[in-house]
């Protein structure tokens, strides 16, 4: 921070020249980068929440517009900022100050700040003199989201404070102080535990902790012996072979720890199925940084969607000047690239992190002659990367596997049918695109190139800029939450405005078109009416049979079928992935053929014809893609295509939210290598997504979180007073996304006045039907008097969650977590058993008849904050109104669920008695038939929820880190669904 404060001297690269020399520095407050000399003096700058991305090398246009070889790589690194991604390339004078300014850079869009470090002192000293006195320690532990009361804070104050200048603390005096005030308590109660109540664990206690709790096998004294020497702190620990409590945080705080499972970063799946049988991740349009309607093209979007693991992208071609093909996203003002371009690109960095197969989704707009351009820049260019000929001598009925096309390219696009004389160089095929939902009175047709569109498509621009602007305004959980009004008011100023000021009739055309495109997009998002769409589902299938009865001279909205002509050598390139006009039925083609729906066609799929659509999923490839009129670039909700077995589900990546977290979540279980194994009932024989108990003869599982505590949670960014708001008041919200019958949510009470370390001790059970497509999504929010506002959260896939003691650190945040307890049971008959486990909680072993002992530690933790969990207290803490508030309208648990939660003292008797051997139900195990001590329970059917829109922040896009990370070789799934003390 330090020396990018101070300034670097670095080459500015700009289009059509050789550069220009900058001093480039972060401004005193780390909000903005700064350059001189400028000429646009204090607007010179960049603000640090505007990034986007940052690159290292010379991956941008800008770069690839320079000779191989002009700069070192090592020192080149692009910032992507603003809503349209524009690019700031940069060349610093050796590769260290690149190092420095691209670590500092995601540092800081990571919303890490000296909050999270001990760094924190220079930012609380107010008077710069080297010692922070009781007052600044007050005003940091606020700002640090911390709640103790003042006695308490001036005790450990004076503990700290051991030199001659009593009253101040110097920068070493701080680090005590730190360190008393972040003590665990529940890791030190954990750790307590498991060492007899010893301060330390010995290698034989920590065997019996990660083979107990976190399900480890095969632990070694060697294994122990390491993990002692990589974190415990103290050498004389070190010595003697124990760790203590600042090791054992360490430890538990590592990713061996993470709720994630550290095998599922590499390729564990079988990849010798056929394609048919696996998710493969998508892109649509993947040229575009923005909406669809105004923004920029560019081929970085496929440097990084392809590192990002991506395995389909899409590339629209259109005829460009000169002979030369291009890729835009047609009628519409996004700008233009060209085509060989895009090819180069993808070449480059197709395989750079893994060899399967990339499908290239072609949708060619052009004419013969270019056409003939485009087949021979695939072929040029891909050279052997098309080369399928030892795949092909296999059995053809079947599509080939992942692992049997490693390091090829598929191209994805129309081809000439069969009847058709080899000899012809042309021939006709359909020419169904992903526009045709748009009616033709509605598309933007090319402009006469003579710059009449340049004024117009300005104010545009800065209109759809606004009003995206005010699509943010509300709840990013809900992706239908938009301002209908604002909309509609600015697109009817808008049009009516432009109609005044602009006479020449092409332009008025223009804007008609454009702000028709807005207002349908606007009725499509906020139509309430499942009626309506159903009926018009209806209508669909209904033309859909009486064009294929008239000859499939119509398509399903009762227009003439167009007709395009495919020239011999681009058709010759398309192999397995041959595309399909969507109106075919399902229960034709062969394995090869694709067919592609926009999402409103495919809803109407499942929801009719769910069975004929699972079982063309079993043995094609189908590709869902965004309805046109998402101009905004937002995204529909994946999973329910997965549900059918839809394997190209196509989402715009460049929109960062819900939908991109939980596409991340679906394909980090394999690696992150875009392919993901379908389970099995999915790719052979029959089942209903829909019905309430879809795999009757599969057992379920049962999903048993205890959320424990809160670590380091930052104020909402986008809350009404920012960083000088109050301290938050956190709760966690669970949900599972996978089949219907599994959705649900769940939530903890809330904490109040605590963002540095809440405590919840709250158990949440969800029983899921097939566990193997379920997402789970941990949420924390800031409850507020008027609703709630978003702290952050992570997605992680059932199959990948980790038992034991877990820390599950949020998405984008450093140092921010929620510690919780995972465990995982089978579950056989309709309901699922009532499930009480003695174990779960972190005072492990400490007995109540210890009372006496114990008194000297609950001291120790006792605060007066009603934000703890008061262990003295005689009976259970009364909820205010808010919270009951809170519960009826943000999230609501189902009414009838009891959820299992102890008080502190009840916790340790418990464990206490299990480790004794006393606990009856810890002794005989937990079963499975849906009994517990004689007594059986049914859980009841979770009532929907109630959201209000609230103020979310877009979560930053993941930094670049696309290499895949060793697992630790000690770590192993879940394994068997042993009972903890069965």
């Amino acid at each position: 921070m330090s020396v990018m404060q101070s300034g670097t001297q670095m080459v500015k690269l700009k289009a059509g020249s050789k550069g220009l020399v900058r001093l480039f520095y972060l401004d005193e407050h780390r909000s903005c980068i700064r350059w001189k000399p400028s000429r646009k003096s204090e607007k010179a700058k960049i603000t640090i929440d505007s990034l986007y991305k940052v690159t290292e090398g010379g991956q941008s246009d800008i770069f690839h517009r320079h000779a191989d070889g002009t700069f070192d790589p090592a020192c080149c690194f692009t910032v992507y900022h603003g809503n349209h991604m524009e690019s700031l390339d940069l060349v610093t004078s050796n590769a260290e100050e690149a190092r420095t300014w691209i670590t500092g850079l995601r540092y800081l869009m990571a919303g890490i700040s000296d909050e999270d470090s001990l760094q924190t002192f220079e930012e609380a000293d107010k008077n710069g003199d080297g010692l922070l006195n009781i007052d600044e320690i007050y005003q940091l532990l606020h700002k640090l989201n911390v709640n103790l009361p003042r006695r308490k804070v001036k005790q450990m104050f004076q503990e700290a404070d051991t030199d001659d200048h009593q009253g101040t603390l110097t920068y070493e005096e701080f680090s005590v102080f730190y360190k008393m005030m972040s003590l665990r308590r529940d890791l030190y109660l954990l750790m307590m535990a498991y060492s007899d109540r010893k301060d330390h664990l010995t290698a034989e206690e920590l065997v019996n902790f990660l083979h107990n709790e976190q399900k480890m096998t095969n632990v070694t004294p060697e294994y122990v012996a390491e993990i002692i020497d990589k974190f415990e702190v103290s050498e004389e620990n070190k010595q003697q072979c124990v760790m203590g409590i600042e090791g054992f945080t360490n430890f538990m705080r590592c990713p061996t720890c993470d709720i994630f499972n550290p095998l599922h970063h590499e390729v564990n799946q079988d990849m010798d199925q056929p394609l048919c049988n696996y998710f493969i991740a998508s892109s649509h349009n993947t040229y575009l940084t923005g909406d669809q309607l105004l923004s920029h093209s560019k081929t970085d979007m496929y440097a990084w969607v392809l590192q990002s693991g991506c395995r389909c992208v899409e590339v629209d071609c259109w005829d460009g000047p000169e002979g030369e093909p291009m890729v835009q996203h047609g009628y519409t003002l996004t700008s233009k690239i060209p085509f060989k371009s895009v090819i180069e690109t993808i070449n480059k960095y197709a395989f750079i992190n893994n060899q399967y197969p990339v499908i290239l989704s072609i949708e060619n707009h052009c004419s013969i002659q270019q056409q003939k351009k485009i087949a021979q820049y695939l072929r040029e260019i891909f050279a052997d990367k098309l080369d399928i000929g030892d795949v092909l001598s296999g059995d053809c009925k079947t599509l080939p596997s992942p692992h049997s096309l490693q390091g090829k390219i598929l191209i994805k696009g129309k081809r000439l049918p069969a009847y058709l004389s080899a000899d012809a160089e042309e021939g006709e095929v359909s020419d169904d695109d992903s526009a045709d939902e748009i009616e033709d009175d509605f598309k933007l047709k090319s402009s006469n190139g003579n710059g009449h569109h340049q004024v117009v498509e300005s104010h545009i621009r800065k209109k759809l800029d606004s009003l995206l602007k005010e699509s943010r305004i509300g709840d990013k959980e809900d992706t239908d939450s938009f301002s209908i009004r604002a909309l509609l008011r600015a697109t009817h100023q808008g049009l009516q405005k432009n109609l005044r000021q602009v006479k020449p009739q092409g332009e008025v055309s223009v804007i008609v078109c454009l702000f028709t495109y807005l207002c349908l997009f606007t009725i499509q998002r906020h139509s309430k009416s499942r009626l309506t769409c159903q009926s018009m589902d209806k209508e669909e299938d209904g033309q859909e049979r009486s064009g294929r009865e008239a000859g499939g001279q119509f398509n399903r909205c009762g227009r003439k079928r167009k007709t395009m002509k495919l020239s011999r050598d681009l058709s010759n390139l398309v192999v397995f992935t041959n595309s399909v006009a969507s109106q075919e039925c399902l229960n034709e083609g062969t394995a090869g053929d694709v067919l592609s729906f926009s999402e409103t066609r495919a809803q109407s799929l499942v929801n009719h014809r769910t069975e004929e659509f699972l079982a063309f999923n079993q043995r094609q490839l189908s590709r869902i893609y965004p309805s046109a009129y998402r101009i905004d670039s937002s995204n529909f909700n994946p999973q329910f295509y997965w549900n059918v077995g839809c394997q190209l589900v196509a989402l715009n990546y460049q929109t960062e939210g819900r939908m991109m977290q939980l596409n991340r979540a679906k394909f980090m279980v394999n690696g992150g290598i875009g392919y993901v194994l379908k389970p099995p009932p999915m790719c052979k024989g029959t089942f209903n997504p829909f019905s309430d108990d879809p795999l009757p003869a599969y057992p379920k599982k049962q999903l048993i979180l205890k959320i424990i505590s809160g670590q380091q949670l930052p104020k909402p960014p986008d809350s009404m007073l920012g960083d000088r708001g109050e301290i938050i008041d956190p709760f966690v919200e669970v949900e599972i996304i996978g089949l219907p019958v599994d959705c649900c949510k769940e939530q903890t009470r809330v904490v109040d006045d605590n963002g540095f370390n809440p405590v919840w001790e709250e158990t949440l059970t969800f029983t899921l039907h097939m566990a193997e497509v379920a997402l789970v999504r941990f949420l924390v929010w800031d409850h507020d008097p008027i609703g709630r506002d978003f702290i952050g959260q992570r997605t992680v896939a059932f199959t990948s969650l980790m038992p034991g003691y877990r820390h599950v650190y949020l998405e984008g945040l450093t140092e921010a977590s929620i510690f919780v307890h995972m465990s995982v049971h089978d579950v056989y008959g309709k309901w699922s058993p009532l499930v009480l486990n003695p174990s779960f909680t972190i005072m492990h072993f400490l007995g109540s008849n210890k009372s006496n002992q114990l008194r000297g530690i609950r001291g120790f933790f006792n605060r007066s904050s009603k934000s703890s969990v008061d262990t003295n207290s005689s009976g259970p803490r009364k909820r205010s109104i808010s919270d009951h508030l809170l519960r009826r309208t943000a999230s609501a648990p189902a009414k009838g669920r009891k959820k299992t939660k102890m008080m502190l003292s009840e916790s340790v008797a418990s464990i206490s008695d299990q480790k004794n051997g006393t606990g009856a139900a810890a002794a005989g195990g937990e079963g499975v038939s849906g009994k517990e001590g004689g007594m059986e329970k049914r859980l009841q059917p979770r009532a929907p929820l109630i959201h209000r829109p609230i103020s979310m922040p877009l979560d930053r896009l993941l930094q670049g880190q696309l290499s895949i990370c060793s697992p630790d070789k000690e770590q192993h799934d879940m394994g068997a669904d042993t009972i903890i003390g069965g």
